[in-house]
């Protein structure tokens, strides 16, 4: 949590010079070169399923990493986390078997209008374009989560990771390598710029994807989602801490509401499967 966070963080600068598509496209190239460097996989031998598995994670990488990058550029970190995890949250309540978990979805429910509309008339109003990249991130991370464990399972090591970052870094090219080419070609020193995108690729999506593969492949959804509820507030004090982003009270109360929200779904979720 804290190294997606800071590095999302720490790539907001380069989005004024590479653009959002440019800097996300850096990111995933730089990756998928580290991680194809480092495991060499192989695609002798693998079964077509093992193969449709990392080419789907690595679309949903994809547009997870751009759309929750745009959504940072135009919104507070904290709120466009918040929206965002509304996909682990769907993950937990997915794999739930009891109906009392409609009340943790209405709890999310409530703390997502507190933060976007209520805590938006008490403060700046809320992008709509940013809005939609959030919850289209927040899709494309519950889809990230299931297809990571598949992935985990038909992979020895990382080298499904590896394949899939590939997918990502390719399906993100025609979109981001113009504008990232355009704003190398205008700065005073491009390699320095380069050099930025190779760096926040570490925090992010480098270090979090490989601790992520790991975690869910020793992990089950709920149990995952109960200790990544806290990224929303994680998040938000990425924020304040290095943006300088302050939220009001009525929007850290809707973060808090979706936490509770995940961890409640994820914990009661585990003891009705115990």
């Amino acid at each position: 949590m804290l190294t997606v966070q800071t590095g999302i963080a720490l790539s907001t600068p380069l989005f004024r010079t590479l653009g959002v598509a440019g800097t996300t496209s850096l990111r995933l190239i730089t990756a998928a070169l580290v991680l194809l460097a480092w495991t060499r996989p192989r695609l002798r031998g693998r079964s077509p399923r093992a193969l449709l598995s990392a080419a789907l994670l690595g679309l949903a990488s994809a547009g997870m990493t751009l759309l929750f990058a745009d959504a940072v550029h135009r919104l507070p970190m904290g709120t466009a986390a918040t929206i965002e995890f509304l996909g682990p949250l769907a993950v937990a309540l997915l794999f739930s078997r009891r109906l009392g978990h409609v009340l943790w979805a209405v709890l999310a429910g409530a703390g997502v209008i507190l933060l976007t509309l209520v805590g938006a008339a008490h403060s700046a109003s809320l992008d709509p374009r940013g809005l939609a990249s959030a919850f289209g991130a927040a899709a494309c991370l519950a889809g990230y989560i299931l297809l990571t464990q598949r992935v985990g399972r038909a992979f020895d090591g990382f080298d499904g990771l590896a394949l899939s970052l590939t997918v990502a870094a390719l399906a993100l090219a025609p979109f981001g390598l113009g504008e990232a080419w355009h704003g190398l070609a205008r700065s005073a020193d491009p390699w320095l710029l380069l050099a930025s995108a190779a760096g926040v690729a570490m925090l992010f999506p480098v270090v979090p994807y490989l601790l992520e593969m790991v975690a869910l492949r020793r992990l089950p959804e709920r149990v995952f989602s109960v200790i990544a509820s806290l990224e929303p507030a994680v998040s938000a004090l990425i924020g304040l801490v290095v943006l300088g982003q302050v939220l009001g009270g009525v929007q850290l109360l809707g973060i808090a509401c979706v936490v509770a929200a995940s961890a409640g779904a994820a914990v009661t979720g585990r003891e009705a499967g115990a």
